[in-house]
């Protein structure tokens, strides 16, 4: 960060008057009640990172255990880009080699090594596909990411099925990298740049002109953060929510009624940093789901509390499961591979007792089994 950003960033945080809108929204604010892990407190200690003062150990959990989700932001008179002014206070802290890094930089050694974030062994990647590896050539790219492959192969299983069901014409990557996203997380945009110029001649080596994305982490780094380390992409991003309703449209007359009563969850990537709110539940409303919404829900959507976990284990499940218990539904569906990731841990760490699916699991049992050709 030079003189001039620096500068910059600490007039932001000085335009805060502590009016606690933010404090209302924030959920490890909510269920700490320590004002530390709230925005209030992050920017404070983010203006001690830029100025050099001296940092409590709770204060720089407190920037780590950010989990970025930007609720403060919608909700902040001021416009303060929070979760901007945190990830450069991450960085810094980070480029000190301060702060419990451990765990992060194992799972960055990992992305390095394996090539995914779950440590998941590169020779079982595409163990979950119902049949060999399809070898098949198109300019559409179904993008499965790391969580859908190593951590709940159930998103990635039904996801390709749907699409085939569907006519969706798409080729898989044999040798498909990590996206990268948890470099850019957790500030280390050296790594993120590197890995996303790897991506992206690999694209362009193939003809790739669509990407489609399950995961709404994956959906948010290529959407916007690629652009922002390289340069305007070549090519469409889309989630695979945004291409369900018109096909399904095309197949009414075949889907079943679902009949459940079932609560969305909207995915931070994809709905409050994404603006993807309709798309997911006009697919689930078109398989005659009864969709109950969350007390919060579209550009307050709570946040899953996955990409805490890894640091700290108890608040990220604390998280997730004030969120499941706030629902009123046992069934809830997701657009987000990794958000199935957090919400289950929440689940089950807390004692809930939700079902707890990705969407194109719900689509996929709704499409009556194809007549015999």
């Amino acid at each position: 960060m030079d003189i001039m950003e620096k500068r910059e960033t600490i007039e932001q945080i000085d335009s805060c008057n502590e009016c606690g809108f933010c404090l209302d929204v924030c959920q490890t604010y909510e269920v700490t009640q320590n004002e530390a892990f709230s925005p209030v407190g992050r920017l404070k200690t983010a203006k001690n990172v830029f100025q050099g003062g001296e940092l409590s150990t709770e204060a720089i959990d407190g920037i780590y255990n950010c989990i970025k989700c930007a609720r403060c932001h919608v909700v902040c008179p001021q416009g303060i880009d929070i979760v901007s002014v945190v990830r450069k206070a991450q960085a810094e802290l980070m480029r000190q080699g301060i702060g419990p890094l451990e765990n992060p930089n194992r799972i960055m050694a990992g992305i390095q090594k394996l090539d995914n974030a779950f440590n998941g062994d590169p020779t079982k990647k595409w163990d979950w596909l119902p049949g060999e590896f399809p070898q098949r050539e198109s300019d559409t790219l179904l993008y499965i990411g790391c969580s859908a492959s190593f951590a709940y192969p159930q998103a990635a299983i039904s996801s390709y099925l749907l699409l085939k069901e569907l006519g969706v014409d798409f080729m898989m990557l044999q040798d498909e990298s990590c996206c990268g996203y948890f470099y850019y997380y957790m500030g280390r945009e050296d790594l993120a740049r590197e890995k996303s110029e790897q991506n992206v001649e690999k694209f362009k080596r193939h003809g790739i002109k669509r990407i489609i994305t399950i995961c709404a982490g994956c959906y948010h780094n290529f959407k916007y953060w690629y652009p922002e380390l390289l340069e305007p992409l070549d090519f469409e991003i889309v989630h695979i929510s945004q291409l369900l309703p018109a096909l399904l449209k095309e197949r009414r007359e075949i889907l079943k009624k679902d009949g459940r009563e079932i609560t969305y969850h909207d995915p931070c990537g994809l709905g409050r940093l994404g603006g993807i709110y309709d798309e997911p539940r006009e697919a689930l409303r078109l398989c005659g789901v009864n969709l109950v919404e969350a007390e919060h829900n579209r550009e307050l959507g709570p946040c899953c509390g996955a990409l805490i976990i890894n640091n700290f284990r108890d608040l990220g499940a604390k998280v997730a499961g004030d969120f499941l218990n706030k629902v009123k539904t046992t069934d809830i569906v997701t657009s987000c591979s990794f958000c199935l990731f957090g919400l289950n841990y929440g689940n089950r760490k807390t004692g809930k007792d939700k079902k707890i699916q990705y969407l194109s699991e719900v689509v996929l049992d709704s499409l009556k089994p194809s007549s015999p050709s």
